[in-house]
């Protein structure tokens, strides 16, 4: 629905007071909110807000973390202590409160939210390539195209990185997990989404209130965030099973 939602004819934004607070029914599949808005249709915008966020910080998150962590690990050194104590660093501060006076700082907007989290989510994909460089880097394969007169761009470009791919790929979907997770949380503090746009955190604020009148404006997009978030966990716990070539050799043994 993130993806074709921009197809649909959806009102996110049109108010309807007759429908305040309406409970979900055929006409209203979700109900409507305290100024008349269909929760279907906000929820469904909600989706791309947050699809926006996660595609975009994983995106840059990963490009700009597994730079450095090859980077790290293929040069050591000077360069290695650097990028590892910038890494402890951030590991030191816990993400979500740096990432919260990040956009308490910028301001809120769907932007600076996005620049928020690549700042607090780089470093698990730049862990993550280091640790697997400093293991690939002694393979007999790169060895060889050092020994060649490789160049070093070449050398992690085509020798090593393909082999970071399907790790990579796994810290992804366990990362738009966390980002969609995080993302509703500025939102909701009111440092995401501004109004009248829709993100499942402002939705969630906004329920609040009426709790007890209306429960069906916390529980829509709770629920569907809790859907989302549980999916990509069990879809980034497959991958890693399919990617697993030790458990694949082990099962074609027993």
């Amino acid at each position: 629905m993130a993806l074709f939602g921009q197809f649909l004819p959806l009102n996110p934004n049109d108010i309807h007071l007759p429908s305040i607070l309406q409970p979900p029914s055929w006409g209203m599949w979700l109900g409507a909110d305290d100024l008349g808005r269909p929760l279907l249709d906000r929820l469904i915008t909600g989706a791309q807000t947050s699809f926006f966020v996660a595609f975009w910080v994983v995106s840059i998150s990963a490009l700009v973390g597994t730079s450095l962590g090859m980077i790290s690990a293929w040069f050591g050194g000077v360069i290695d202590l650097i990028i590892v104590r910038i890494i402890d660093l951030f590991l030191a501060f816990p993400s979500i409160l740096l990432a919260i006076a990040l956009s308490g700082l910028l301001g809120p907007s769907l932007e600076n939210v996005v620049f928020a989290l690549v700042i607090v989510g780089w470093v698990g994909f730049a862990r993550l390539a280091r640790a697997q460089t400093l293991s690939l880097k002694r393979r007999e394969h790169v060895q060889a195209a050092v020994a060649l007169g490789a160049k070093n761009p070449r050398i992690l470009w085509h020798h090593i990185l393909p082999l970071l791919t399907a790790p990579l790929i796994i810290e992804a979907t366990f990362g738009i997990a966390g980002v969609v997770i995080a993302e509703a949380g500025l939102s909701f503090l009111g440092l995401g989404v501004q109004p009248p746009d829709a993100s499942w955190g402002a939705m969630i604020r906004d329920g609040t209130a009426y709790m007890l009148v209306a429960p069906h404006m916390v529980l829509a997009p709770g629920i569907a965030l809790l859907l989302v978030v549980l999916a990509v966990n069990l879809f980034g716990d497959m991958l890693r099973d399919k990617l697993d070539v030790k458990n694949k050799r082990y099962n074609k043994l027993s």
